[in-house]
C-alpha cells in the first residue's frame, strides 16, 4: 500500500506541474487577445452626417432635420439624372451636345427647366454633357 501512495503522490505532483505549464501557457496565448479589447477612441470623418442627440426630447426635431436633409438630397439626385437624360437625349437626335440648358427647352426634350434646390445651381459642361447639381 505504501508503494501505491508514493507513486500516486508522484503522478499527483507531475500532473501538477503540467497543468500549471498548460495554464501558463494558455494564459499566454490569450494575453495579446485580452489586452486588444480596450475600446480605441477615433475622430469622426469630417463629411459624416450630425448624429442625433439622443435626447428623447429632441427626438422629432432630429427626425425632421433628417428627413429635410434626404429630401434635399433626392431632389438634387432626381434634377441631376433627368437632365443629364434630357442631355443625352438630344445628343442621339441632334449629334451634339447642347450649348446651354436652355436649348433643351422645347417639345422634344423639355417644358422647361427644373428650378434647382435651394441654395444650389446647375453645373453644366457643353463639351461632355455632364450636369451636375452644385452649391451657390
Amino acid at each position: 500500500m505504501r508503494s501505491f501512495a508514493q507513486r500516486f503522490s508522484k503522478f499527483l505532483a507531475g500532473y501538477q506541474a503540467i497543468n500549471s505549464a498548460v495554464l501558463g501557457i494558455a494564459l499566454l496565448m490569450a494575453g495579446p487577445f485580452l489586452s486588444g479589447c480596450g475600446k480605441s477612441e477615433s475622430p469622426p470623418p469630417a463629411n459624416a452626417a450630425k448624429p442625433s442627440s439622443g435626447n428623447p426630447i429632441t427626438a422629432p426635431v432630429d427626425y425632421l432635420g433628417a428627413a429635410a436633409q434626404a429630401q434635399k438630397k433626392s431632389i438634387k439626385t432626381l434634377d441631376e439624372a433627368g437632365l443629364n437624360q434630357s442631355v443625352q437625349m438630344f445628343y442621339a437626335q441632334e449629334g451634339r451636345y447642347p450649348k446651354t440648358l436652355d436649348e433643351l427647352v422645347n417639345p422634344n426634350y423639355l417644358p422647361r427647366l427644373p428650378a434647382p434646390p435651394n441654395g444650389m445651381k446647375f453645373d453644366y459642361n457643353p463639351s461632355t454633357g455632364q450636369v451636375k447639381v452644385v452649391p451657390k
